[in-house]
């Protein structure tokens, strides 16, 4: 798997509070930016899959 780059133009209050976030994890903002993605595009797929299993298991209607 290759990387990329994404450049983001972000309000410098915004970018300190990623700093804080981040130095409390001691994480660089980079990291702590796509660990962020990478968990919120998991939780994301995880339910669909959930709601996917759960349409699949359901009783037929009556």
């Amino acid at each position: 798997m290759g990387s990329g780059v994404l450049s983001l133009r972000v309000d410098g209050e915004l970018l300190e509070r990623l700093r804080q976030h981040a130095a409390k994890r001691g994480m660089s903002v980079q990291d702590y930016v796509t660990r962020t993605l990478i968990r919120e595009d998991f939780d994301e797929r995880f339910k669909m899959s959930v709601d996917r299993t759960e349409r699949f298991y359901a009783a037929p209607p009556l």
